[in-house]
């Protein structure tokens, strides 16, 4: 059979065209029951007018001119007589084949037809075929998501991505003119998701998603998406230090500045809260998750104004000392001091300054600062201390002669810690050199518990040791709350 457009020879039972698309306006077969059905009808109304016209000629034969004038004056008038039957058979049957055809047409252009057809084309590999029933089916149908699925499956077959994308996209984009279930669009953009992915088009699924407005589908799919970092604080004027901290949507790098430059892949990256101090601050961002897909930068400007608090003062300059001394802090109001000994900045996580600190032996620099209550730093103090005593014995020596008048005295069983008061070991450390009285040097030995685990704790004595006798005490206080060296 011919395309009646354009001439193309069809394949029988074709009612698109596979060359022009067009559909043929043919009228189809009956069903055969309904066929057999007709014929019969007729044949039965046929029979009985030809049994009724037999009759009447079989009678004309045998009666009279006079007779037959007679009869057919009869006939006549059976004729008229039987005419709205016949009249009324004949349209019974013309309804009866409307309805069929009506009915057999309808059943042709429903979904499941269609869908059907489709199916047994592409079981058969005739996947063009299978997409031209489709097609005409979503003519008919463009409220069914279903169609569009199963075409997009067979371009997927046939490994021609684009257009499977192009009827997924369908779903989305006729959302609003042909509204589709939440469930079909959330599956329309997985499927794109999984060919997108597929080929390694991550930026495409990144637009693809800051283009969506379903929050389900943004939160399942949100590694692939990279989106603006995230500011804690918004930008303005602050009296206060801010801590401000950068967070992604999902796991990945934020890059930054903090000088008013673009940031770049060879930018400061942002592993901690940001502590924001007096000044101003523009800060610039932007997030790489793991796929590599950039985000846009955010830029936003603070001016922090808060007073920096001054220095700490220290009572001693650095220098060297003979004796043993105090290092002494003035306080300042509305601020913490803290102090290091290892060379490191002091910071609000160093070791506060609570009072007076004995010099230790040797030489040892100090660092002070001062940090107010809204976390601003002061500038760093520092003190160079270098304490020698000379003709004194050394820190060893001392805590030698304490275990062994602890052993004299009975309070230890032996010089290796054991008592009779725990099943632990007591362990001695020197700690520093204090003055007591006018003119008395002692260094102060720090007891400790050892329970057997290894693990150390400090008990509430502490112990003393004269620098140049090696005479023993234990640390006390008078009424006053000094120092006093209690005989041991």
């Amino acid at each position: 059979m011919k395309c009646p457009h354009c001439g193309q020879e069809m394949p029988d039972g074709h009612l698109l065209c596979d060359h022009c698309g067009e559909e043929i306006q043919i009228v189809p077969d009956f069903e055969p029951e309904i066929e057999t059905e007709i014929e019969n009808s007729i044949t039965e109304t046929l029979s009985a007018l030809a049994s009724i016209q037999g009759e009447k000629t079989a009678d004309h034969e045998t009666q009279s001119e006079a007779e037959k004038t007679s009869e057919q004056a009869v006939s006549l008038a059976a004729v008229k007589k039987w005419r709205p039957q016949i009249i009324l058979g004949l349209a019974i049957l013309f309804v009866a084949a409307l309805i069929s055809y009506a009915l057999y047409s309808y059943h042709i252009h429903t979904v499941d037809y269609q869908i059907s057809k489709a199916k047994a084309y592409a079981e058969s590999g005739a996947y063009n075929q299978a997409i031209t029933c489709l097609e005409a089916a979503y003519k008919d149908h463009p409220d069914v998501a279903g169609i569009l699925f199963l075409e997009a499956d067979y371009y997927y077959l046939q490994q021609m991505d684009a257009y499977a994308l192009s009827s997924l996209m369908r779903i989305i984009d006729n959302e609003q003119t042909a509204p589709y279930s939440e469930a079909d669009v959330e599956e329309a953009y997985g499927k794109i998701v999984t060919i997108y992915a597929n080929q390694e088009a991550y930026r495409q699924i990144n637009d693809l998603l800051l283009g969506c407005d379903k929050e389900r589908v943004v939160s399942r799919f949100q590694s692939y998406l990279a989106m603006e970092p995230e500011f804690s604080y918004v930008e303005g004027n602050y009296a206060e230090v801010i801590p401000l901290k950068l967070s992604s949507n999902t796991a990945g790098t934020i890059y930054y500045t903090m000088d008013g430059t673009k940031p770049d892949k060879g930018s400061l990256v942002y592993t901690a809260p940001l502590f924001l101090e007096t000044g101003e601050y523009t800060v610039s961002a932007f997030f790489v998750n793991d796929y590599g897909i950039e985000s846009g930068v955010v830029t936003k400007t603070y001016m922090i104004n808060l007073t920096v608090p001054n220095a700490p003062e220290v009572e001693l300059y650095s220098g060297e000392y003979t004796e043993a001394t105090m290092i002494a802090v003035e306080s300042v109001p509305d601020c913490k001091t803290y102090y290091t000994t290892d060379e490191s900045e002091p910071t609000a996580d160093s070791v506060p300054y609570t009072g007076p600190i004995p010099m230790p032996l040797g030489k040892t620099l100090f660092k002070f600062v001062n940090i107010s209550e809204e976390g601003i730093a002061s500038e760093v103090t520092t003190r160079t201390f270098t304490l020698r005593l000379q003709g004194a014995i050394l820190p060893s020596t001392a805590v030698t002669n304490l275990v062994n008048r602890l052993v004299e005295t009975g309070y230890l069983i032996d010089t290796s810690g054991k008592n009779t008061r725990q099943s632990g070991n007591m362990s001695y450390q020197f700690s520093s050199v204090v003055k007591i009285g006018e003119d008395q040097n002692y260094y102060t030995i720090n007891e400790y518990y050892d329970d057997g685990t290894g693990m150390l704790s400090r008990t509430d004595k502490v112990f003393l040791v004269q620098v140049y006798t090696g005479e023993t005490a234990q640390l006390g206080y008078d009424e006053a709350g000094a120092f006093v060296a209690n005989p041991v």
